[in-house]
Order: structure tokens, then C-alpha cells, then sequence
């Protein structure tokens, strides 16, 4: 007789192989899927910066955050409000429908909201954003809804 020569991986250890590999693959997955989420969300939080800072150049010239144009959701680059047009908010996720502004004269505050949900979002992938929403306040303070 002749020996036989054995070479490969018997079943047992291809069952122990995969068995792994799926315990890594279900807490790898969701992790990926947070994290793609709060990268796309980074876009709509610069944005509000930049808009929180239109806000607070209009708040030195006019001692208030609310005027007549500044109704409760407008959109951020309506006319004659602030100085941030709608090229400036347009990202590959959110476009300026996206942004709109709540605001109390009497209280001196306000807050910018990020939908990416919202109807006339025209950028390119608006599709993978429409669950995200985040708001800043006049002080700064990021909120997730």
C-alpha cells in the first residue's frame, strides 16, 4: 500500500474559518454603516458653521437675529437675509433647501436646521441622506434629531 498523502484543511477547521469570519463581518457591518452615516453628516455640520457665522456677522450689524425675512423655516439663502448664497451650501449630500431658520426676536435666538430629507434637495446624492437632520443654535450647540 501506499501512503496516502493528506493536504488540505479537513471540514472541521473550514467550519471554524467561517464561523469566524461571520462573527467579525456582524460587528464589523453595523460599525461601517455608523460611520459612513456621521461622514456624510459632516458635510451639513460644516455647512451650519458657515451659516452660524453669516449669522453672527448679522447680529453685530443689527443687534437681533431675527428680521422681517427670518420667518419661521425659511430657507437660509433667501434673498436679502444673509450673505450665503446657494452655491456655497451645495454639497454632494445637501443642497440649500436643506437649510431652514427658526428664530425668536424677543429671546435673541435662533436655530438653523439640516434636512436632508427635505423636498428640493438637488445634490447629487441627496438619496443617501434623507434620514439625517441636524440643527445649531446660537451658541454653537449641534443637535441630532
Amino acid at each position: 500500500m501506499l501512503p496516502r498523502n493528506q493536504r488540505g484543511f479537513t471540514l472541521v477547521e473550514l467550519m471554524i474559518v467561517v464561523i469566524i469570519v461571520g462573527i467579525l463581518a456582524a460587528v464589523a457591518i453595523p460599525m461601517y454603516q455608523g460611520a459612513t452615516e456621521r461622514a456624510k453628516a459632516s458635510e451639513a455640520v460644516a455647512a451650519l458653521g458657515t451659516i452660524r457665522g453669516a449669522m453672527r456677522v448679522y447680529y453685530a450689524e443689527h443687534g437681533t437675529y431675527v428680521n422681517a425675512g427670518f420667518v419661521d423655516d425659511a430657507v437660509v439663502t433667501a434673498p436679502g437675509i444673509l450673505d450665503v448664497s446657494a452655491n456655497d451650501l451645495l454639497g454632494r449630500y445637501f443642497s440649500s433647501a436643506c437649510y431652514t431658520f427658526d428664530g425668536d426676536a424677543a429671546a435673541a435666538a435662533y436655530s438653523i436646521e439640516c434636512d436632508g430629507g427635505a423636498a428640493g434637495n438637488t445634490a447629487p446624492y441627496a438619496s443617501e441622506v434623507s434620514s439625517i437632520v441636524r440643527s445649531i443654535d446660537q451658541n454653537g450647540t449641534i443637535t441630532n434629531s
